[in-house]
Formats: structure tokens, C-alpha cells, sequence
């Protein structure tokens, strides 16, 4: 009996690290297929995209994962035709949530986000309810270090639009259309480590809730991530 006892600890914990490293590979499928959507699926001449894959392969993920979901991204899998839609709705405590998707089967995501809203106390809106309170950004965060000022020179150089020091990180933001020149720029520049890079949708205005309504708020954002078809999910919540 001990010796079963041992064997379910460790396919209970062996479970457990499996179902994490599925949803580390999860986040990166979906940075690669935003970047190949928005940049093209060539590393080579698509910056967001090369930091992506690097990141992925530095969690150990397969290959013919990452070239799949570049696949998937750019349209070249056979028989797989795939829709950007863009979803919006409000969370507990009004907080206005924006959802964005990359499915096969609109039917099916539509469902599944109805689904998570009404499940966590939220509701899905109309087109238009809440798409007012965000506008797009090129977004690269950074770890501070002694090349700071080398990195703000060469993104405002490229035409980054603003940097605020936030405690540890540097954030840049560009317009959408100046992202890769800047991503490109302060990549090139030895010892900046870019934490995340990418093109998305940020409040311009935000809602202010307590603790209590925050977890709910993150409860839905939990729910939503589960589900295959979606790529982000951006909120207002301060």
C-alpha cells in the first residue's frame, strides 16, 4: 500500500506539472499568433514575433508547436479558415471587459463567452457598449537596468510616444503602426531585457472597484483565459 500510496503522490503532482507547463504553452500559442497575425509569420522580419517563439523555446516548447500555431496565425493550415472577433461585455461591479478572439467556429466562441460572463456574474454586451474606454498600443515592458537611458533614447528615436518608469519596469508605447520599429530598436541594444511586447487594447478609462468586486473581476478574466478561442482579454478594473 505504500508503494500505491507514493505512485499517486507522484501522478498527482506529475499531473499538476503537466496541467502548468499546458498553460505556459497555452499563453505562448497565443503571443505567437498574435504577433504572426499582426506582423507576419516570419520571424525574420517580425520582431514581436522572434521575442515570441524565443520565449516559448525557452519553456522548453516543441517546434512543430510553435510552427503550428504560426500556421494556424497566418492561415496556411489546410481547411482551417479562422475569424478575429472581437467581444465585448461587463464584469462585476461594471467593470467593462473587452475580449478578443481567434476561432474557427464563431458559433462555438460566442457560446463559450456567453457562457463565462453569465457564470461570473457579468454580461455580454453589444458591439460598440464598451470599446469607447480602450484604444489600440504597441505596449514593450522591460526590466530597469543600466542601459535605461540607452533604451529610451533609441524608443523615442524610433517614435515611441511615451515611457513611464513603473517601480522595476520600463513601459514604452507606440502607436500600432510604430511598434515594430520600436521593438527592433531597443531589442538591438545588448542587455535590455524585454519582458512582454505587444500590440493591444489599454483602458482610457478606468473603473475603480473594492476588493471584493477585484476578485470577482479576476474570477471572470480566469474563465475566459480557459477558453481555447481567446487571445486577450482587457479590462478597465484601476
Amino acid at each position: 500500500m505504500a508503494g500505491h500510496n507514493k505512485w499517486s503522490k507522484v501522478k498527482h503532482i506529475k499531473a499538476k506539472e503537466d496541467a502548468k507547463k499546458s498553460k505556459i504553452f497555452t499563453k505562448h500559442v497565443r503571443a505567437i499568433m498574435t504577433a504572426a497575425r499582426s506582423g507576419g509569420g516570419n520571424p525574420d522580419t517580425n520582431a514581436a514575433l522572434r521575442l515570441a517563439v524565443d520565449r516559448a523555446k525557452a519553456d522548453s516548447m516543441p517546434t512543430n508547436n510553435i510552427q503550428r500555431a504560426i500556421d494556424k496565425a497566418t492561415g496556411n493550415l489546410d481547411g482551417m479558415v479562422l475569424e478575429e472577433i472581437v467581444y465585448e461585455g461587463y464584469g462585476p461591479g461594471g467593470v467593462a471587459v473587452m475580449v478578443e478572439c481567434l476561432t474557427d467556429n464563431k458559433n462555438r466562441a460566442v457560446a463559450a463567452v456567453r457562457h463565462a460572463f453569465k457564470k461570473a456574474g457579468g454580461n455580454l454586451g453589444t458591439s460598440g457598449s464598451v470599446a469607447w474606454m480602450f484604444e489600440k498600443k504597441g505596449i514593450i515592458v522591460l526590466n530597469k537596468s543600466d542601459k535605461d537611458e540607452e533604451i529610451e533614447e533609441k524608443a523615442i528615436d524610433a517614435g515611441a510616444e511615451d515611457i513611464k518608469d513603473m517601480d522595476e519596469v520600463l513601459v514604452i508605447e507606440t502607436a500600432p503602426e510604430d511598434f515594430n520599429n520600436v521593438l527592433e530598436a531597443v531589442s538591438s541594444i545588448e542587455g535590455a531585457e524585454i519582458l512582454e511586447s505587444n500590440i493591444q487594447l489599454i483602458a482610457t478609462n478606468e473603473s475603480d472597484v473594492d476588493d471584493e468586486t477585484a476578485e470577482k473581476v479576476e474570477h471572470l478574466i480566469e474563465v475566459l483565459e480557459d477558453i481555447d478561442d481567446i487571445q486577450n482579454v482587457i479590462h478597465n478594473m484601476a
